[in-house]
């Protein structure tokens, strides 16, 4: 869908907006503790049924997609080392269900809503997680994401039969060859018209149209050629939610929508500016179809004294341990190690400091801020922005994320799920399209991800800026006219 306007000719042009639900396959998922809400149904989470009906639910709303997180190991590093009492207790994102096996069922009860799935590239090889994602591909009809991860627990790293977790930045750089393995065999090894399914010569595929890429790389050796003909979007959209250095460099060249997180658009809007300038200075690419999408915990109510009556809540429901857990996973720091009261703008970690200092500005109103406020403030919402009011005063803050951090839309998280969504869809969501901000309907009915995500019909492929473009090999291009890029 194009930008909305209002008012007379085009001044002041408004963003569509892209709305994601953010969820993961366990209890709770941003709000520890929140489970014990009797309306929370976020324990059904083994369900497929409770999946399906988000998945109806977010699709009746036009949401664009359901975006899944995940973890491969515990939150062992608060009161630790190696405690994962505080996760287990609390259910701070554990137990936890791998993502990519309910995608298919929410995608055969729907026809539109997309579906980002984290995975990472740090513990298996690009040839096996290519086939799984080009069949669920397939499967959706091409309405698969992709959000490109390195991981950053050790303790998956251990599960995974190392130490710890490899440096980081070296764990980007396997990522950079990972993905270009997977470009070349979702692009470059079928091509477009492979397989033709001649019954009178009895000719599935045709031999000369399938061929092997040869990668030998650094860290990967893969001959092909892959398993599978190409699916609807061969490439899955880029999803990605790196912000360091590294990440940022990988995200510049190769994301589709990226995932940000502050608790006010001043955290959030240097790294949008400077991705973007960077995917257009270095790697020549529209840096306006790169789409920011920023976390958010909207907590809704008619009235603004219902809503934080509501807030108020959730928030006496909530588990400081397991908030300090997963606060402990997401940084490495255990703040076990500080006093109850201890004021933690005086600590002796620059990163403890600048979080404080950041939330401090966000949240002028807490007076003291110590281990137990910091757990507080993670328990509705996470690391995101949690704006507590009306539907105008949400769709309010909402537009000043668009203002002030080039933002293109939201990852919504829940407090307690499927009530905080279908506030969104009863509260919210109506006040958006009264602004102009929120589609009526998808874009392309029945179409894929990527089609709906950039409202561009026929755009199923990587645009041609996009790095994955170079290595599709179109119907009809003869093998030694295309052959497989080297990188």
């Amino acid at each position: 869908m194009a930008e909305n306007t209002q008012g007379s000719g085009l001044e002041n042009p408004k963003k569509s907006l892209i709305l994601n639900a953010f969820v993961e396959m366990c209890s709770g998922h941003q709000s520890p503790g929140l489970w014990r809400h009797p309306e929370d149904e976020s324990h059904r989470f083994n369900d497929v049924d409770h999946w399906i009906e988000l998945a109806q639910l977010l699709e009746s709303a036009k949401f664009h997609g359901i975006f899944i997180a995940d973890v491969l190991g515990g939150y062992d590093v608060y009161k630790g080392p190696r405690n994962l009492d505080p996760a287990v207790i609390s259910g701070a994102q554990w137990p936890v269900n791998e993502p990519l096996a309910v995608v298919p069922a929410m995608a055969a009860a729907t026809k539109n809503i997309g579906f980002g799935v984290t995975v990472t590239t740090t513990y298996e090889q690009p040839y096996h997680l290519a086939r799984r994602l080009s069949t669920v591909d397939h499967l959706t009809k091409g309405r698969l994401g992709w959000n490109v991860v390195t991981g950053y627990l050790d303790s998956a790293a251990r599960n995974m039969g190392q130490a710890e977790q490899p440096h980081h930045d070296d764990r980007y750089a396997v990522a950079e060859e990972y993905v270009k393995v997977a470009y070349k065999l979702w692009e470059s090894s079928w091509r477009q018209d492979a397989v033709v399914l001649d019954r009178e010569r009895g000719v599935y595929t045709e031999p000369d149209r399938v061929r092997q890429i040869n990668h030998s790389g650094k860290y990967f050796n893969v001959p092909g050629p892959h398993l599978l003909q190409p699916s609807p979007q061969r490439t899955p959209v880029i999803l990605q939610a790196g912000t360091s250095k590294a990440g940022k460099t990988f995200a510049a060249q190769h994301a589709e929508a990226i995932f940000v997180a502050g608790h006010s658009p001043s955290v959030v809007a240097k790294n949008v500016a400077e991705i973007r300038q960077l995917a257009q200075s270095e790697f020549g690419r529209d840096p306006q179809s790169i789409k920011f999408l920023a976390l958010l915990c909207p907590v809704l109510g008619r009235t603004e004294e219902e809503a934080r009556e509501k807030f108020a809540y959730y928030r006496s429901l909530g588990s400081i341990d397991g908030a300090l857990a997963l606060f402990g996973g997401w940084t490495g720091i255990d703040l076990d190690k500080y006093g109850d009261d201890e004021e933690l703008r005086h600590v002796e970690s620059n990163a403890i400091r600048s979080a404080v200092e950041g939330w401090s500005k966000a949240s002028p109103e807490v007076p003291k801020w110590t281990k137990k406020t910091v757990g507080q403030h993670i328990t509705v919402g996470g690391l995101g922005a949690t704006p507590v009011g009306t539907p105008q005063q949400v769709a309010d803050n909402m537009e000043k994320w668009v203002k002030e951090a080039d933002v293109d839309g939201f990852n919504l998280a829940y407090a307690i799920k499927p009530g905080s969504f279908k506030d969104i869809i009863d509260l919210l969501i109506p006040e958006l399209r009264k602004r102009g901000l929120f589609w009526d309907d998808y874009a392309v009915q029945k179409g894929t991800y990527r089609e709906n995500l950039t409202s561009r019909p026929g755009q199923s492929g990587p645009p041609a800026d996009h790095p994955a473009a170079k290595y599709r090999w179109h119907a009809g291009v003869d093998a030694a006219d295309h052959p497989v890029p080297e990188n």
